[in-house]
């Protein structure tokens, strides 16, 4: 089949969505962020671009943490609302009931069912964004979404963002085990 060269973009490959949360003037926002990932496995670090005029950003920054939350489909409209809307403008607080775990000003949502708090260990600037780099120092799941004591995706069902259409998807079926289907494969 033909390849058609397209100019860059964010299009390799579906993007998980996150709702960032950080402590801004002693209040919870949240802002919902595809431009995530995991850089570094011990520690676990992740990684995350935000524009440093984003309110979510100035909580980073000042508090030198953040968390990070997975809705699933049924929080996906509160979701998109808090992309809609600057907390510099409007009091996200009440949006989602939120906990709090070992870091402060870490807020995290009760609703999702996967959460992870942050330490901001680096940044660095970018001419439209800044990556935020963040060790994992704890991660929180729902009993009812752990199989054998690991997170089950299944029931996570964590949303995943598409660009260029700009659309929110949902996980899709397990397809085989990591390294170990390859063993099975037999060169030319």
């Amino acid at each position: 089949m033909k390849k058609i060269r397209l100019e860059p973009g964010p299009f390799v490959l579906p993007m998980p969505t996150v709702l960032i949360g950080a402590t801004v003037n002693n209040v919870p926002n949240f802002m919902p962020v595809a431009f995530i990932g995991i850089v570094n496995i011990k520690p676990v670090i992740v990684a995350c671009g935000l524009s440093p005029t984003h309110h979510t950003s100035s909580g980073i920054s000042s508090n030198g943490t953040f968390s990070i939350n997975l809705p699933g489909a049924d929080l996906v409209e509160a979701t998109d609302w808090c992309g809609l809307h600057s907390g510099t403008r409007t009091d996200k607080s009440k949006v989602f009931e939120t906990f709090a775990g070992e870091l402060e000003n870490a807020p995290m949502i009760k609703a999702c069912r996967l959460t992870a708090e942050c330490r901001l260990v680096k940044t660095v600037e970018f001419p439209v964004d800044t990556v935020y780099f963040g060790e994992v120092v704890s991660v929180h799941v729902d009993e009812a979404a752990l199989k054998d004591g690991s997170p089950d995706w299944s029931r996570i069902a964590p949303l995943l963002f598409t660009f260029p259409d700009k659309g929110y998807w949902r996980l899709g079926d397990h397809v085989a085990e990591a390294w170990s289907i390859g063993k099975k494969y037999k060169p030319l």
